[in-house]
């Protein structure tokens, strides 16, 4: 079978076999939200356990739960509220409205990354037409904040928010819980999966951009001067790497991540621990590894709160695609919420190994002339001079107080003294690394990369070649007839494997038992065991392997017994 269709063959069994199906679509549909169907929802939750699999098995990683709506002081403090902005070009013939960069796909190599007077110049340029009328007719590009605005409470009390972009902020918010948790010691982690929302301009590509997906995130503190130590060398593999092209290193090679880190093409450890963990998780859900790249930022295309960013990419149907954003977001967030929250609770401690020793000038408050001439704000003027650094060279000199008010200091209220203090270490902002996983994304490409066409017996046939883990059912079972005592066998067999801890089994009764082989194999499910006439004779079952069809016949307790301690592939 040629490739020829193949996306849309793909397409037409997602939707047949209940993956993937559009949203709302008795009422037409909308764009940008799709729905996960029986097995599409089995999928995801098995991808998602998979993720959460994977990174809880990282030391100091918990999982954190937060809401969907953030207020707007939090995304106001983030930087969402200015930033979160894509372009937008409207037709002047048929005021469609379509992303700027969208439009010229296929004419620069990196459009995102272009300002409003780059694409307005580079769309007249090329004579870019209006996909919907053909006009060649544009205004000026112009930004448009993408997240989707709600409030909290009555109309007349209530608090503007928004749908949050990221699941990062909830647990930016948590940060002082978190660090409570882990006895104020880093590195520490929160991860998190859930709803993202994105207000797009002119979604397209199915799965690939929706308005409401699905995210994983991590958050990892760590102290910059001290970032955690790991051994790069456990992944010796070969990675295609697309290091930054404004920079010194050859546009495209391939290397293992420690040497990437080594060279200076990775810029800190733990990004690159990061670029190799991602890359694990993606082999044990069934990403194709040769259809894998890391791309890094250009120094323009950077989101506001990066030094450095990475991105995952996957090929297939929709050429490459990003899928995993790694970013070192440095200690930009939190920094940013300490100086709109005034809360003080987000910063860590560090111990100095050998205490320093500090001397400095200080003005040491007269008591018998304070008290007498500032009465009730005395204290108040005692705690400005103990925080003063800069001291003034010359008294008279006005002193500002907490409160905002001031007091002049006159000759004989304070004496000049030398201070000595051991100061045993200090306290700083946390900087975060984080991998962002777009689920959705994910899943597309695990689908697109195990869909084989194949020729059985001359007619086309088609198996989706599902990693167990992440295959919605481990097993399907299937009675000869549905009479005869074979559809109650069968159940009872469903029963017994359901009993199985982190085992999932399917009945399926309905039509010719190779029409039911046919159906497993399209939705990826690894084994058919099959109940038939001997079944009631002796008890024992054919078991029948997704990929090379090979079969064998053992008793059901066996299949039990296998299926329990994970070990039915010994029978092949």
């Amino acid at each position: 079978m040629d490739d020829k269709g193949r996306m849309s063959r793909l397409s037409s069994l997602l939707r047949r076999r209940g993956v993937v199906l559009p949203s709302f679509e008795i009422y037409g549909g909308v764009s940008g939200l799709v729905d996960y169907g029986p097995v599409g929802a089995r999928i995801k939750r098995r991808v998602e356990n998979s993720w959460i699999g994977h990174w809880g098995r990282v030391p100091n990683v918990v999982e954190i739960d937060s809401p969907t709506i953030t207020p707007e002081s939090v995304l106001v403090a983030s930087g969402h509220v200015g930033e979160f902005n894509d372009k937008m070009s409207e037709c002047k013939s048929c005021n469609g409205i379509f992303r700027s960069d969208h439009l010229l796909d296929g004419l620069h190599e990196n459009p995102d990354a272009l300002d409003s007077s780059e694409l307005d110049r580079l769309i007249a340029s090329e004579g870019v037409k209006c996909p919907s009328c053909d006009s060649h007719d544009w205004l000026a590009a112009s930004p448009m904040n993408l997240m989707f605005k709600t409030s909290i409470g009555a109309m007349g009390g209530s608090r503007t928010a928004f749908m949050r972009p990221e699941t990062a902020q909830g647990m930016f918010m948590l940060y002082p819980a978190l660090y409570r948790h882990f006895r104020q010691r880093l590195p520490f982690g929160a991860m998190q999966t859930g709803k993202g929302y994105r207000n797009e301009i002119s979604p397209r590509q199915g799965m690939i951009r929706l308005r409401e997906f699905n995210m994983a995130e991590l958050e990892y503190f760590i102290d910059p001067e001290n970032p955690p130590v790991t051994d790069l060398g456990k992944w010796p593999r070969s990675l295609l790497m697309l290091p930054d092209p404004d920079g010194p290193h050859p546009p495209e090679l391939e290397a293992s991540i420690e040497e990437a880190f080594t060279t200076g093409i990775v810029k800190h450890p733990t990004v690159a621990w990061f670029l190799a963990m991602t890359m694990q998780f993606l082999e044990e859900v069934g990403v194709d590894p040769s259809k894998v790249r890391f791309r890094q930022h250009a120094s323009s295309e950077m989101a506001h709160y990066a030094s450095d960013c990475w991105d995952c990419e996957l090929f297939g149907e929709h050429g490459w695609i990003e899928v995993v954003g790694i970013a070192n977001r440095t200690c930009h967030d939190l920094e940013s919420h300490e100086e709109y929250s005034k809360s003080g609770l987000l910063r860590a401690w560090r111990n100095f190994e050998t205490p320093l020793k500090e001397s400095r000038e200080i003005l040491k408050p007269v008591g018998s002339v304070i008290g007498p001439a500032f009465r009730d704000r005395a204290s108040a003027v005692t705690a400005a001079l103990s925080e003063l650094r800069d001291l003034p060279e010359e008294i008279p000199f006005t002193l500002l107080l907490a409160d905002g008010s001031s007091v002049q200091i006159e000759e004989g209220m304070v004496t000049r003294e030398l201070q000595e203090t051991v100061l045993s270490g200090e306290y700083f902002t946390p900087h975060v690394i984080e991998p962002a996983f777009g689920i959705d994304r994910i899943i597309w490409h695990i689908l697109d990369h195990n869909y084989r066409e194949l020729e059985k017996e001359g007619e086309e046939y088609t198996i989706m070649t599902l990693e167990p883990s992440v295959a919605p059912y481990d097993v399907v079972v299937l009675p000869l007839f549905d009479k005869d005592g074979m559809g109650t066998m069968a159940r009872d067999i469903v029963q017994r494997i359901g009993s199985i801890s982190g085992i999932i089994a399917e009945i399926d009764t309905s039509r010719s038992i190779g029409r039911r082989y046919a159906r497993s194999d399209e939705i990826g499910i690894p084994w058919a065991v099959t109940v038939d006439h001997q079944t009631l004779d002796d008890d024992t079952i054919t078991i029948r392997r997704r990929d090379d069809q090979r079969q064998v016949r053992v008793e059901v307790d066996a299949l039990v017994g296998l299926l329990s301690s994970g070990s039915l592939e010994s029978l092949f």
